[in-house]
């Protein structure tokens, strides 16, 4: 039986204290395909209770309690994997393939490194006669996104249960069967009543009664940087720790030395991946000036390769953005690129060719941009790419670094040491140099209005932790 109109709340699916219903839209056909109920501050105020008494036990359970019930959660993410992929693909629009390869499977690969990391986390150390006593901070308010929802519930969730927190859990509305499953999941697994609860509901009416609710001790929110600052003046009032991961305008540095046509291949794909819906995507090509022209050609020719259709056509490359104000938003960008003078080299507004219905998005590139352009400073969200021209190294870095944005970076070269030496300038949380494998042990986050904190396997253990000193303890 759905669970599409209940809440998770202290161990059971029950209804809102007041009915009130929101469509999810499948953004492939622009039509309702279920309902979910939508809460408010008399449901925020029964989740965070129930996690606040479920606290007071949860927070003294020993670490191989709380890793058997890692292993459960993961057991039972296993078996419901492909109703989660199937979830995914149809509240947001990704391809089928992506659903199951990416997006369930990033899930997936959070558990699995927090587990590791979690069976050898340091909770004590003794310094002199001081010992040093790292224990979770509480009741924590977990605020996640539409376009990964998987992977933001998994790595926000897994370590705050690591350090022994209680959790509330708001999915995006947007997006919001797959957090509903997961919540399905914790239960399937005997996780304790009250330490995971479900709370469905828009922001404004949800996500910031929690943000300011004064029985959270924290708050991790992952979205726009708009966002994020509501949550972080809303959250001010109590003083309690916020963690967030916001927006980006990541640069990828090609430098001369690359290997020019593979590296301008791969940073189509890497900007173009999730349909463009990745807060880190490479979506500033800087390319070698005299070789602009060139870079182009090539772009070109790889943002056309890419099948744009029906998400649940095993063929289809990317499918469509996820609402209507994104792709009203994108198509808007896109036409500001070209009145500020930007070189549209493939795609451009409107549907791609046999397509009239569904949020879908051409394949664009743009050349010939300029760092004072909209397209080079504003957080598009969708498949769309600038291309850059620099003259010298110091130019690149230079126009890579001038964004309020400090979320990702990337560099390419032949000469990995090269490649390092631009990397250690770079004002971002993550550089990946030459398009490395997908790390789930090292840090993400962001510099500057990209957020702050770290998520991601012991890394997302800190931030779910208060440190205490016990002055006198003894050798």
């Amino acid at each position: 039986m759905s669970n599409h109109l209940k809440f998770f709340i202290d161990g059971a699916w029950v209804d809102p204290l007041e009915p009130a219903v929101l469509d999810v839209i499948d953004p492939a056909t622009e039509e309702p395909f279920t309902t979910i109920s939508i809460g408010g501050r008399g449901d925020v105020d029964r989740a965070v209770a129930a996690a606040r008494k479920a606290f007071a036990t949860f927070s003294l359970t020993d670490r191989s309690e709380r890793l058997e019930l890692l292993e459960r959660i993961l057991a039972v993410y296993n078996e419901r994997f492909e109703d989660i992929a199937q979830a995914v693909s149809r509240e947001m629009g990704a391809p089928l393939t992506f659903a199951r390869d990416s997006q369930a499977e990033a899930g997936r690969a959070h558990l699995e490194a927090t587990i590791a990391a979690f069976k050898s986390f340091e909770f004590i150390e003794q310094r002199g006669s001081t010992r040093i006593v790292k224990e979770p901070i509480g009741v924590c308010a977990l605020i996640t996104p539409w376009n990964w929802p998987l992977n933001q519930i998994v790595c926000k969730v897994a370590p705050a249960i690591a350090a022994g927190c209680t959790v509330v859990l708001k999915p995006s509305e947007i997006a919001p069967i797959s957090g509903l499953i997961f919540a399905e999941v914790m239960q399937a697994a005997g996780t304790p009543d009250g330490v995971l609860n479900l709370v469905n509901g828009r922001g404004p009416e949800v996500g910031q009664v929690m943000a300011g609710h004064p029985d959270v001790d924290m708050v991790s929110f992952t979205g726009s940087t708009r966002a994020g600052i509501i949550v972080a003046k809303t959250a001010a009032d109590t003083v309690k720790r916020v963690a967030q991961e916001l927006g980006g305008k990541s640069a990828n540095i090609i430098l001369p030395d690359a290997d020019f046509g593979t590296a301008v291949r791969k940073g189509v794909e890497g900007c173009f991946g999730n349909s463009g819906q990745s807060c880190d995507a490479p979506t500033r090509m800087l390319v070698p000036a005299d070789r602009h022209d060139e870079a182009l050609h090539i772009a070109r020719e790889a943002a056309d390769a890419h099948k744009v259709g029906n998400p649940r056509a095993e063929d289809t490359v990317l499918g469509p953005v996820v609402s209507d104000v994104q792709y009203n938003k994108i198509q808007r960008l896109i036409e500001v690129g070209i009145e500020e003078g930007a070189l549209l080299v493939t795609g451009g507004p409107g549907r791609p060719e046999g397509l009239n219905r569904g949020y879908y998005i051409r394949p664009t590139v743009f050349g010939h941009v300029t760092p004072d352009m909209t397209i080079a400073r504003e957080e598009i969200f969708g498949p769309v790419l600038s291309i850059m021209p620099y003259e010298t190294e110091e130019e690149a870095i230079a126009i890579a670094n001038d964004t309020v944005y400090g979320l990702a970076a990337y560099v390419q070269s032949r000469d990995i040491d090269h490649a390092r030496r631009v990397a250690a300038r770079m004002r971002a949380g993550s550089v990946y140099l030459n398009y490395p494998d997908w790390d789930t042990s090292a840090p993400f986050g962001g510099y500057k209005q990209s957020g702050n904190g770290r998520e991601y396997a012991d890394w997302g253990i800190h931030d779910f932790l208060e440190i205490k000193g016990i002055v006198g303890w003894g050798a």
